[in-house]
């Protein structure tokens, strides 16, 4: 069977070139005489993969020396209650609600301190990002927490708040690598793999330095980010087999040009789509057009009837993982870094050809 084109929004599509070189080192690694699956993630062997892996990240996303990389476990999910853990010194917390992950992240901080929802955007079912206001910022805060990108309803931040000395923490899993950021503007960011990265198991957390020291030393040490930076996240065996795909991601990124050259490539995928939805009379895209994500494009066609019609004739025709997420229903076109402009074009043409079929 020939390869579809995958829309998932995660564990989402993987670039080719990362897929056929994991085939060719999946029983015997180099010289090694097995799999990476196999070797011990304290061998000489995979040690290298492991710093080949963090330096490949370092180079992409330019972090400076006074950061701290850890490949840590338990998806973005965990981190929603590791970052209050660790973080909340005054036991207080700002907070972007913006979709249904910085809703779950609002939910655990609540459970460490008081959290401060400094702007919504629930009120218009999150189809957009709300202004953000510096006088309800709250001085005392530990950190101020958004999600720059959202998975679900399709929306992403173009602008970050200046939050002095409140360190500016930033989930970012559905569009890391996807554009330029100045790391040196955060305090930390995170991002599940499953997305932009790797395959699922590993979460990347990016950290200055002196955040790591208010860890708690009651914490738990598997959920310390000073364990997990002094044993160079190793204090178990970490999710050896991701970190090597990660490897494999970052280093394609790299023979493209880097992350300024996807970020084109990006800007050219979202550009043909959202064009095509826009000029459509048949189908509709209901984010704020300033606010529309780039790695996630929800549409719909006004009919749950004819929705499902066209995600099953999509199925059929090898456009695959186009159902939108249960709680907005519809369509979603998840268009992350790995996803060739050969397959918007592709989609694009058979949204044209049902639509023609289904005045």
């Amino acid at each position: 069977m020939e390869r579809v084109y995958n829309f998932s929004a995660g564990p989402s599509v993987l670039p080719m070139p990362v897929l056929e070189k994991a085939q060719k080192e999946l029983v015997n690694y180099g010289s090694a005489g097995m799999s990476v699956m196999e070797m011990s993630h304290r061998s000489k062997v995979y040690v290298e993969i492991f710093d080949n892996t963090e330096a490949r990240l370092r180079k992409l996303m330019n972090i400076p020396d006074n950061y701290k990389v850890l490949f840590l476990q338990g998806g973005a999910s965990m981190q929603f209650a590791m970052i209050p853990m660790n973080l909340m010194v005054n036991k207080k917390a700002d907070y972007l609600n913006t979709g249904e992950f910085a809703g779950k992240a609002i939910g655990e901080a609540k459970k460490y301190g008081s959290v401060n929802v400094v702007a919504s955007s629930e009120d218009k079912k999150y189809t957009y990002t709300p202004e953000i206001d510096p006088a309800k910022f709250d001085k005392n805060a530990d950190y101020f927490h958004m999600t720059s990108n959202n998975t679900i309803f399709g929306t992403k931040h173009t602008e970050y708040p200046t939050t002095g000395a409140v360190p500016l923490v930033v989930d970012m899993s559905s569009n890391i690598l996807s554009e330029v950021y100045d790391v040196s503007k955060f305090g930390l960011i995170y991002a599940g793999a499953q997305k932009n990265m790797a395959c699922a198991g590993v979460t990347v957390v990016i950290i200055r330095e002196d955040l790591i020291e208010r860890s708690d030393d009651n914490l738990a040490l598997m959920l310390s980010y000073k364990v997990m930076a002094e044993q160079k996240s190793m204090y178990n065996t970490p999710p050896c087999y991701s970190i090597y795909i990660a490897g494999l991601v970052f280093e394609w990124l790299l023979n493209m040009g880097g992350v300024p050259a996807i970020q084109k490539v990006n800007e050219e995928k979202a550009k043909i789509l959202y064009d095509y939805i826009d000029e459509s009379k048949l189908f509709s895209n209901p984010v704020v057009k300033k606010d529309r994500s780039m790695m996630n494009v929800p549409f719909v066609t006004g009919n749950t009837e004819l929705d499902d019609k066209f995600i099953k004739e999509a199925e059929k025709a090898g456009f695959v993982n186009l159902k939108g997420h249960r709680i907005v229903g519809g369509m979603r076109a998840s268009i992350y870094n790995a996803m060739p402009v050969e397959g918007i074009k592709a989609l694009v043409g058979f949204m044209k050809d049902f639509e023609v079929n289904n005045k």
